[in-house]
Protein backbone atom coordinates (compact mmCIF):
# COMPACT_ATOMS: atom_id res chain seq x y z
CA UNK A 1 0.00 0.00 0.00
CA UNK A 2 1.40 3.54 -0.96
CA UNK A 3 2.12 5.65 2.09
CA UNK A 4 0.78 2.86 4.71
CA UNK A 5 2.05 2.57 7.94
CA UNK A 6 3.71 -1.01 7.60
CA UNK A 7 3.34 -3.33 10.86
CA UNK A 8 5.17 -6.45 10.28
CA UNK A 9 4.46 -9.33 12.70
CA UNK A 10 6.96 -12.51 13.15
CA UNK A 11 4.90 -14.79 15.08
CA UNK A 12 3.92 -18.26 15.85
CA UNK A 13 0.23 -19.83 15.81
CA UNK A 14 0.79 -22.02 19.00
CA UNK A 15 2.20 -18.93 20.74
CA UNK A 16 -0.92 -17.97 22.91
CA UNK A 17 1.17 -14.50 23.34
CA UNK A 18 0.55 -13.88 19.91
CA UNK A 19 -2.77 -14.28 20.04
CA UNK A 20 -3.11 -12.29 22.89
CA UNK A 21 -0.50 -9.54 20.95
CA UNK A 22 -2.42 -9.71 17.67
CA UNK A 23 -5.40 -8.42 19.90
CA UNK A 24 -3.65 -5.64 21.85
CA UNK A 25 -2.79 -4.61 18.58
CA UNK A 26 -5.56 -4.19 16.81
CA UNK A 27 -6.87 -2.17 19.92
CA UNK A 28 -3.67 -0.14 19.36
CA UNK A 29 -4.85 0.52 16.00
CA UNK A 30 -8.37 1.14 16.37
CA UNK A 31 -7.27 4.10 18.53
CA UNK A 32 -4.81 5.20 16.14
CA UNK A 33 -7.95 5.42 13.86
CA UNK A 34 -10.28 7.08 15.89
CA UNK A 35 -7.66 9.93 15.07
CA UNK A 36 -6.97 9.45 11.90
CA UNK A 37 -9.98 7.40 10.10
CA UNK A 38 -7.79 7.86 6.62
CA UNK A 39 -5.07 6.04 7.77
CA UNK A 40 -3.92 3.53 5.41
CA UNK A 41 -2.03 0.08 7.73
CA UNK A 42 -0.55 -3.01 6.28
CA UNK A 43 -0.22 -5.68 8.29
CA UNK A 44 2.17 -8.34 7.37
CA UNK A 45 3.04 -11.68 9.18
CA UNK A 46 6.38 -13.29 8.66
CA UNK A 47 7.38 -16.79 10.15
CA UNK A 48 9.16 -17.90 13.54
CA UNK A 49 8.61 -21.69 14.38
CA UNK A 50 8.88 -21.95 18.37
CA UNK A 51 9.32 -25.86 17.93
CA UNK A 52 10.94 -26.36 14.57
CA UNK A 53 12.41 -29.63 15.26
CA UNK A 54 9.07 -31.46 15.76
CA UNK A 55 7.67 -33.84 13.34
CA UNK A 56 5.70 -33.01 10.57
CA UNK A 57 2.56 -35.46 12.16
CA UNK A 58 3.40 -33.63 15.63
CA UNK A 59 3.41 -34.72 18.85
CA UNK A 60 1.15 -35.91 21.53
CA UNK A 61 0.69 -32.21 23.95
CA UNK A 62 1.20 -34.69 27.21
CA UNK A 63 4.18 -35.75 26.46
CA UNK A 64 5.00 -32.03 24.81
CA UNK A 65 4.28 -30.73 28.12
CA UNK A 66 6.42 -33.02 29.72
CA UNK A 67 9.15 -31.98 28.01
CA UNK A 68 9.10 -28.25 28.37
CA UNK A 69 7.17 -27.85 31.49
CA UNK A 70 8.33 -30.55 33.48
CA UNK A 71 4.65 -32.20 33.58
CA UNK A 72 0.75 -30.68 33.01
CA UNK A 73 0.94 -29.24 36.50
CA UNK A 74 3.81 -26.81 36.05
CA UNK A 75 2.14 -26.21 32.59
CA UNK A 76 -1.38 -25.19 34.20
CA UNK A 77 0.26 -22.74 36.18
CA UNK A 78 1.96 -20.59 33.85
CA UNK A 79 -1.24 -21.38 31.54
CA UNK A 80 -3.26 -19.78 34.21
CA UNK A 81 -1.47 -16.13 33.99
CA UNK A 82 -1.69 -16.67 29.85
CA UNK A 83 -5.61 -17.49 30.23
CA UNK A 84 -5.85 -13.86 32.74
CA UNK A 85 -4.18 -12.02 29.69
CA UNK A 86 -6.37 -13.82 27.12
CA UNK A 87 -9.83 -12.96 28.87
CA UNK A 88 -8.24 -9.25 29.69
CA UNK A 89 -8.60 -9.19 25.15
CA UNK A 90 -12.06 -10.98 25.13
CA UNK A 91 -9.72 -14.57 24.31
CA UNK A 92 -11.39 -17.65 26.28
CA UNK A 93 -8.25 -19.29 25.41
CA UNK A 94 -8.49 -23.28 25.94
CA UNK A 95 -5.69 -25.20 26.47
CA UNK A 96 -7.50 -28.55 27.74
CA UNK A 97 -8.95 -28.72 24.45
CA UNK A 98 -5.28 -29.21 22.80
CA UNK A 99 -4.27 -33.18 22.24
CA UNK A 100 -1.68 -32.59 19.75
CA UNK A 101 1.14 -30.19 19.54
CA UNK A 102 1.87 -29.31 15.68
CA UNK A 103 4.33 -28.50 13.42
CA UNK A 104 3.90 -25.42 12.25
CA UNK A 105 5.49 -25.26 8.92
CA UNK A 106 2.49 -26.04 6.63
CA UNK A 107 0.30 -23.63 8.56
CA UNK A 108 3.37 -20.86 8.15
CA UNK A 109 3.60 -21.61 4.13
CA UNK A 110 -0.55 -20.85 3.96
CA UNK A 111 0.02 -17.93 5.64
CA UNK A 112 2.77 -16.54 3.29
CA UNK A 113 0.50 -17.90 0.40
CA UNK A 114 -2.62 -16.25 1.82
CA UNK A 115 -0.86 -12.85 1.61
CA UNK A 116 0.26 -13.30 -1.97
CA UNK A 117 -3.15 -14.11 -3.18
CA UNK A 118 -5.70 -11.33 -4.59
CA UNK A 119 -8.50 -13.12 -2.87
CA UNK A 120 -9.02 -13.71 0.28
CA UNK A 121 -8.08 -12.28 3.48
CA UNK A 122 -4.83 -12.88 5.35
CA UNK A 123 -5.80 -10.83 8.43
CA UNK A 124 -8.78 -13.34 8.65
CA UNK A 125 -7.08 -16.67 7.92
CA UNK A 126 -4.51 -15.47 10.46
CA UNK A 127 -7.16 -14.40 13.39
CA UNK A 128 -8.88 -18.32 12.00
CA UNK A 129 -5.45 -20.33 12.81
CA UNK A 130 -4.70 -19.04 15.93
CA UNK A 131 -8.77 -19.47 16.91
CA UNK A 132 -8.82 -23.09 15.52
CA UNK A 133 -5.70 -23.89 17.92
CA UNK A 134 -6.51 -22.10 21.33
CA UNK A 135 -10.34 -22.13 21.37
CA UNK A 136 -11.38 -24.40 18.96
CA UNK A 137 -8.73 -27.30 19.96
CA UNK A 138 -8.52 -28.23 16.75
CA UNK A 139 -4.75 -29.75 15.13
CA UNK A 140 -3.50 -27.22 12.81
CA UNK A 141 -0.85 -29.62 11.44
CA UNK A 142 -3.26 -31.36 9.66
CA UNK A 143 -3.48 -30.23 5.62
CA UNK A 144 -7.35 -30.73 5.42
CA UNK A 145 -8.06 -28.71 8.56
CA UNK A 146 -5.79 -25.85 7.13
CA UNK A 147 -7.61 -25.85 3.89
CA UNK A 148 -10.67 -25.47 5.55
CA UNK A 149 -9.38 -22.71 7.28
CA UNK A 150 -8.38 -21.04 4.17
CA UNK A 151 -11.86 -21.72 3.19
CA UNK A 152 -13.45 -19.93 5.93
CA UNK A 153 -11.40 -17.39 5.64
CA UNK A 154 -12.47 -16.54 1.50
CA UNK A 155 -9.85 -18.71 -0.48
CA UNK A 156 -10.73 -21.59 -2.50
CA UNK A 157 -10.73 -24.74 -0.50
CA UNK A 158 -9.34 -26.87 -3.72
CA UNK A 159 -6.97 -24.28 -4.49
CA UNK A 160 -5.31 -24.34 -0.61
CA UNK A 161 -5.41 -27.43 -0.48
CA UNK A 162 -3.35 -28.06 -3.88
CA UNK A 163 -0.66 -25.79 -2.14
CA UNK A 164 -0.62 -27.38 0.88
CA UNK A 165 0.15 -30.54 -0.78
CA UNK A 166 2.78 -29.43 -2.57
CA UNK A 167 6.51 -28.29 -1.74
CA UNK A 168 5.71 -24.34 -3.08
CA UNK A 169 6.92 -21.82 -0.43
CA UNK A 170 8.59 -24.34 2.02
CA UNK A 171 12.31 -23.67 1.29
CA UNK A 172 11.00 -19.80 1.58
CA UNK A 173 9.19 -20.12 4.79
CA UNK A 174 12.24 -21.70 6.26
CA UNK A 175 14.77 -19.02 5.43
CA UNK A 176 12.16 -16.56 6.53
CA UNK A 177 12.62 -17.68 10.01
CA UNK A 178 16.31 -18.50 9.44
CA UNK A 179 16.77 -14.73 9.06
CA UNK A 180 14.36 -13.61 11.83
CA UNK A 181 16.94 -15.96 14.48
CA UNK A 182 20.16 -14.56 12.67
CA UNK A 183 18.36 -11.04 12.78
CA UNK A 184 17.96 -11.49 16.86
CA UNK A 185 14.65 -12.31 17.15
CA UNK A 186 14.29 -15.05 19.94
CA UNK A 187 10.56 -14.65 20.99
CA UNK A 188 7.67 -13.78 19.54
CA UNK A 189 5.55 -11.62 18.99
CA UNK A 190 8.08 -9.27 17.56
CA UNK A 191 6.49 -5.93 16.05
CA UNK A 192 8.00 -3.52 13.30
CA UNK A 193 6.73 -0.37 12.65
CA UNK A 194 6.78 1.30 9.78
CA UNK A 195 10.37 -0.61 9.40
CA UNK A 196 12.24 1.48 11.74
CA UNK A 197 11.37 0.52 14.84
CA UNK A 198 10.77 -3.35 16.72
CA UNK A 199 8.98 -4.32 19.54
CA UNK A 200 9.73 -7.63 21.48
CA UNK A 201 6.32 -8.68 23.05
CA UNK A 202 2.64 -8.74 23.88
CA UNK A 203 2.70 -5.04 25.04
CA UNK A 204 -0.22 -3.36 26.31
CA UNK A 205 -2.06 -0.81 23.37
CA UNK A 206 -0.46 2.34 24.90
CA UNK A 207 3.20 0.81 24.74
CA UNK A 208 2.43 -0.38 20.91
CA UNK A 209 0.93 3.08 20.01
CA UNK A 210 4.12 5.00 21.18
CA UNK A 211 6.62 2.45 19.31
CA UNK A 212 3.98 3.79 16.15
CA UNK A 213 4.79 7.62 16.76
CA UNK A 214 8.33 7.00 17.39
CA UNK A 215 8.47 4.99 13.68
CA UNK A 216 6.39 7.44 11.98
CA UNK A 217 8.75 10.29 13.59
CA UNK A 218 11.79 8.53 12.39
CA UNK A 219 9.91 8.29 9.32
CA UNK A 220 9.07 11.68 8.93
CA UNK A 221 12.36 12.97 9.59
CA UNK A 222 14.57 10.37 7.82
CA UNK A 223 12.85 11.86 4.77
CA UNK A 224 13.60 15.25 5.44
Amino acid sequence: MQGALTVDVVSDVVCPWCFIGKRRLEAALARLREDEPTLAVEVRWHPFQLNPELPGEGVDRKSYLEAKFGGPARAAQIYDNVRAAGRSVGLALDFDAIERQPNTLDAHRLIAWGQAQATGDAQALVEALFRAYFIEGRYVGDREVLATIAAAAGYGRAAAQAFLDSDALRAEVRAADTRAREGGISGVPFFIFAGTTALSGAHEPATLLDAIAKAREHATTGRR
